[in-house]
């Protein structure tokens, strides 16, 4: 088996770096030096990617993820002290069985039926960007008139978020997943994003709506500090995520023009070609990381407890022994099972609310604008390699 440290430049924006594709195909499962000399190890391979994220002997929990897998300010910054600690309600970061109790409280705010309920407002959110893109006639920046706008006001009206509060989170969440953040900024930022959620919850324990937030205030599950770090990561996760998704996903299908086509002329496809741009995609680009509690077994692999483990997901979603002819986008493929919402006790609890998003909002912005094309030439788009979320910066249109 090989040694290497993440190789994290792609040759071609849509794809892994050859060099992890290259990895994926020798074996599922390889020695790795974190930055900080940590010998860990990298996967690739799809069943050995779902075997660690579904593997209860696997912590998420910071303090036991300690070693940065690439050199960044900000995963440098994530081994401060303040940044250590997981604030009370912040799940993502805990393991069962204190993750289990946040879990099996919100489950119920994210059931199918409830997004299935949202998707005419999401149609309505859509159409009004859309109406806002006409009227101001083209060349447009997508991400700024589109794909930003709709998860951000989807997320708003579902926690009860105002939507004209937006400036006070939004530029805190870029700095958050910006890796070359500096600490004392990553901590500011955080500050600012908890300071504004816990003034807002307690806004909802006077004046309770019909909304998310108010309804786990009402709940009286949680405490104020527990409700604040449910609403940061909510917010954060509920916007970033998915406007990287439809900017990045126009991109594919702007330069894969067959592809495109699929998805505006024929409704039947619409459902595979969401899940085929999040399998071909795969946002989530430079981990999750997890560290072994004990010894185990994967893949024929001893992992000892105390090594860390970086999950490919891209190269994963690219395994040929699980999507055939995986390199290829193809929106008319069966390609359910992907890894890209996680998988296993973290795997995304909103991923129903993303799907209703994608589902609406790229058929009807290539039926509306029929014309839509790069105003710049791909190259000159700017990719988001900075960020721990992928996507892009710009995404300038015309039609």
């Amino acid at each position: 088996m090989s040694e290497l440290t993440l190789p994290t430049v792609r040759q071609r924006p849509l794809d892994p770096p050859d060099e992890v594709t290259a990895l994926r195909q020798q074996a599922p499962i390889h020695r790795m030096t974190y930055a900080d000399g940590h010998r860990g190890w990298l996967v690739t391979g799809y069943a050995a990617a779902r075997a660690v994220l579904a593997g209860p002997h696997f912590s998420n929990r910071p303090e036991n993820n300690v070693h940065p897998p690439i050199r960044s300010a900000r995963m440098e910054a994530a081994m401060r002290p303040e940044l250590m600690r997981v604030p009370p309600g912040f799940f993502l970061r805990m393991d069962a069985p204190e993750h289990t109790r946040y879990r099996k409280l919100l489950t119920g705010q994210f059931t199918v039926r409830r997004m299935k309920m949202l998707e005419p407002r999401i149609e309505e959110i859509t159409e009004a960007c859309l109406d806002a893109m006409e009227a101001a006639g083209p060349p447009v920046d997508l991400v700024q008139e589109f794909a930003l706008p709709i998860p951000s006001l989807v997320i708003c009206e579902l926690l009860g978020v105002p939507y004209e509060d937006r400036d006070r989170f939004q530029a805190d969440s870029r700095i958050l997943v910006n890796l070359e953040t500096k600490a004392d900024d990553a901590v500011a930022a955080l500050g600012r994003v908890s300071a504004y959620l816990h003034e807002l919850i307690q806004r909802k324990r006077k004046e309770p709506a019909d909304d998310l937030l108010s309804g786990l205030v009402e709940s009286g599950e949680l405490a104020d500090d527990e409700l604040t770090g449910v609403g940061v990561l909510l917010l954060i996760a509920g916007h970033e995520t998915t406007a990287n998704m439809l900017g990045l996903g126009t991109y594919a299908l702007l330069t894969n023009p067959d592809q495109l086509a699929a998805m505006r002329d024929d409704p039947s496809v619409v459902e595979n070609g969401v899940e085929e741009l999040l399998r071909y995609l795969t946002i989530i680009h430079l981990g999750p990381v997890r560290t072994a509690l004990e010894d185990v077994e994967i893949e024929g692999v001893t992992i000892k407890a105390g090594e860390s483990v970086t999950i490919h997901l891209p190269a994963a979603n690219r395994d040929a022994s699980r999507f055939p002819d995986a390199e290829r986008l193809d929106v008319t493929r069966p390609a359910g099972g992907h890894l890209t919402f996680g998988h296993g006790i973290h795997q995304c609890l909103g991923q129903q609310l993303a799907r209703a998003e994608m589902r609406i909002a790229y058929p009807a912005l290539l039926r509306r604008l029929p014309g839509l094309r790069l105003a710049v030439t791909p190259e000159e788009v700017p990719m988001r390699s900075d960020m721990s979320i992928y996507g892009v910066h710009r995404l300038p249109v015309t039609w």
